[in-house]
């Protein structure tokens, strides 16, 4: 997974930080590997919710953002396979990861 903050975060008002994220889909015979940029914020009770305006039907939501962004790797792989075999095309806005270099910030979780 490839991770990185939103560049103008000093836009968003506490309460509602978006965290960027790209997340690296899984190769398959068709498609390859492309990143899928998504949004994840903080919710009030807790925990994390990951959506995405690329990819329509992309929810998911965990207790942390590395939790989060793993559920949404799955749920938006899910979703793309399911296009697949259905003959929808991919969505537009999908980066192949072959084209792109990229400098990552990820979430590290840090016990007592």
């Amino acid at each position: 997974m490839y991770f990185k903050s939103c560049p103008s975060s000093a836009a968003l008002d506490s309460d509602s930080l978006l965290w960027y994220a790209l997340i690296g889909m899984v190769k398959t015979s068709k498609t390859g590997e492309y990143l899928l940029s998504i949004e994840i914020a903080p919710l009030p009770e807790g925990g994390f919710l990951a959506t995405s305006r690329i990819l329509q039907g992309l929810i998911a939501q965990g207790r942390t953002v590395a939790e989060t962004m793993e559920i949404a790797q799955d749920v938006a792989r899910k979703i793309i396979e399911s296009r697949i075999e259905h003959g929808d095309p991919i969505p537009k806005g999908l980066e192949p990861t072959t084209q792109l270099k990229l400098q990552a910030r990820i979430p590290v979780a840090i016990s007592p």
